[in-house]
């Protein structure tokens, strides 16, 4: 057994860039390099990928990027593990297969299997599967069902000696916790070193994100052009250290971190996995050394006896278009254009017997349209109308697609054109997620022509109870404000429709005065404009180990993902809009702050 493990990420996403794999392998002395490509719709996307092409509906990229680095990959004895597999793991296995072939590189490719339930579905409806935020019953056509695997049949796949481990949907942390307990051994139910395990795959999954991409001081990160891709060097006791390859850009510092740690989470004391229930509220991260991030704290507890499952269903049509207004009361004319493309062509549909739009999202991209009653800039002299509509029938948004077009000769002066031609009209995708016994998924590895079926191991009955954590009370009187990107860094993200936005303090002393003024409804007043009427509301939580916050905000995504028709539909900026709003503090700190 080695003493420690060193785990490289070289992708966030699908179409991520193609450098990274190369940096890792060239300058990162790996012992594992993982890929990670699936987001919550990317497997309709996929889906509907296959339907055209049987041997398509996985991440080709992953393959390009790997076939001039199998020789160093094989030479290093680095292990590839990879959701890249998609809706179709087996045709990505023997895409990878002809490439190895080609270069005369022998690897042992395993691919993974059991996450798939579409053909389960009408069995499934039939059942009375509900979802689980809203109660609804699954729609009776989806393009995509898949649960969420966890790690034993990834570390199942490695015991049987496999180079490259190609997955279908898995959590994204099990590509790095599942190499950490094949390697060290652990017990599946050493809960806490599982924790941690999920804690260093959830840092790096994300690729960039921890090593100084879209991070809040962004002016510090040195070297876009190059930046470093993570790497955890991870211990036998679970401890590890977030770096970067030498020599690259980028930035590894508790805060690039600590956003990290906090992005796309809701509850930090009970982060659910199929592994092991984690707990996140007394991590500590530490500068080590320059770009050297120390991480130790995660706890964890049993995991539940079920899987999410994540299903795609169409949902309708949308179509997007986007003009540009300049000149002369740029914002007034964009408005009275856009509202009036709307109300013609309602009419238009009134008159032909078709129901009205079933959603319409008109925004204003230059009047600071994201920040709702917030916004301040109401003079630009040039704005991009951005429409976007929802039908149940395509043909309503042909037209749609059809009569925007008028508004450039018709309407106010200063209407460029639109933008990228005539928009297309596509099929509008939602998500549904529901849970489901363990049982219902028969995973198996296949390899060398064998299957192996994967067993999954038994969990204790003993679930750890939540803390219920407040931060403290500021001490002293508050004499002047500042605004929250003086006391704290933040990083939003989204998770279907709801989003989280992390907040943590440069320093302990500001975390009470943060946490005095930043209640949920100061929050829910804040970024009331993005919230659903009737369905939105705000959590709040407290990390004392990293002198952080964490808010979700539910139901406040249109929907989220490719199903809504907002401009920023992930909540991306979300925590851009937070880092304004004004913080009382006393006067010591509002000095030293200036």
């Amino acid at each position: 057994m080695k003493a420690r493990i060193r785990v490289g990420c070289a992708s966030a996403f699908w179409g991520d860039t193609s450098s990274a794999a190369a940096q890792l392998v060239e300058g990162g002395r790996l012992d594992y390099l993982v890929f990670d490509y699936l987001a919550e719709v990317t497997l309709s996307i996929m889906a509907a990928a296959r339907m055209k092409a049987p041997a398509a509906g996985y991440a080709t990229d992953f393959v390009e990027v790997l076939r001039p680095l199998l020789g160093e990959i094989a030479r290093q004895n680095i292990r590839v593990i990879s959701n890249a597999g998609g809706i179709n793991p087996q045709a990505c296995a023997a895409a990878l297969q002809a490439a190895c072939t080609a270069a005369g590189i022998p690897l042992k490719i395993a691919v993974l299997l059991g996450d798939d339930l579409q053909p389960q579905v009408q069995q499934l409806a039939a059942n009375g599967i509900q979802e689980m935020f809203n109660g609804a019953a699954l729609p009776a056509h989806c393009v995509s069902t898949n649960a969420y695997l966890g790690a034993p049949g990834i570390v199942h796949g490695l015991s049987l000696g496999a180079d490259v481990l190609i997955t279908g949907r898995v959590v994204d942390s099990a590509l790095v916790s599942a190499a950490l307990v094949h390697e060290f051994g652990w017990s599946w139910q050493d809960y806490d070193k599982l924790a941690q395990a999920a804690l260093a795959g959830h840092i790096i999954e994300c690729g960039a994100q921890c090593s100084g991409g879209n991070f809040t001081d962004w002016r510090e990160v040195p070297d876009y052009e190059h930046i470093g891709f993570p790497i955890v060097d991870v211990s036998a006791d679970s401890h590890f250290i977030v770096s970067k390859p030498e020599g690259s850009g980028g930035l590894v510092t508790p805060l690039t971190v600590g956003e990290q740690l906090l992005y796309e989470i809701g509850d930090p004391r009970a982060y659910l996995l199929p592994d092991v229930i984690c707990d996140f509220t007394r991590v500590r991260l530490v500068q080590q050394a320059a770009n050297h991030v120390s991480v130790s704290g995660a706890r964890g507890s049993a995991p539940t006896a079920q899987y999410k499952v994540c299903a795609t269903y169409p949902d309708g049509f949308r179509c997007t278009a986007n003009c540009l207004m300049a000149g002369i009361d740029a914002v007034a004319k964009a408005r009275r254009v856009s509202q009036a493309i709307l109300d013609k062509t309602t009419e238009m549909l009134r008159a032909r017997g078709w129901p009205p739009y079933s959603e319409v999202s008109s925004e204003l991209l230059g009047s600071e349209a994201t920040y709702g009653p917030h916004g301040r800039r109401q003079d630009s002299r040039e704005v991009v109308i951005k429409l976007a509509v929802r039908h149940p029938e395509r043909q309503a948004l042909q037209l749609f697609s059809r009569e925007i077009a008028q508004a450039a000769t018709g309407m106010a002066p200063g209407l460029t054109g639109i933008l990228g031609g005539r928009p297309a009209v596509s099929p509008l995708i939602r998500l549904f997620s529901f849970l489901i016994d363990k049982s219902a998924c028969a995973l198996s590895v296949h390899l060398d022509g064998q299957v192996h079926a994967v067993a999954l191991p038994a969990a204790t009955a003993l679930q750890a109870v939540a803390e219920d954590l407040q931060p403290p009370r500021p001490e002293g009187r508050a004499e002047a404000n500042v605004a929250l990107v003086k006391l704290a860094v933040a990083r939003s993200g989204d998770k279907g429709n709801h989003s989280n936005i992390g907040v943590m303090a440069r320093h302990p002393e500001y975390l009470p005065w943060i946490a005095e003024a930043l209640t949920t409804a100061v929050v829910v007043d804040w970024m009331g404009h993005v919230l659903d009427p009737l369905h939105g509301r705000v959590e709040r939580w407290y990390l004392p180990g990293s002198h952080s916050l964490n808010f979700l905000l539910e139901n406040a995504l249109g929907g989220g993902g490719i199903a809504s028709l907002r401009i920023d539909p992930q909540g991306k900026a979300f925590a851009q809009q937070l880092l304004e709003i004004q913080i009382p503090v006393p006067q010591h700190i509002a000095d030293r702050l200036a």
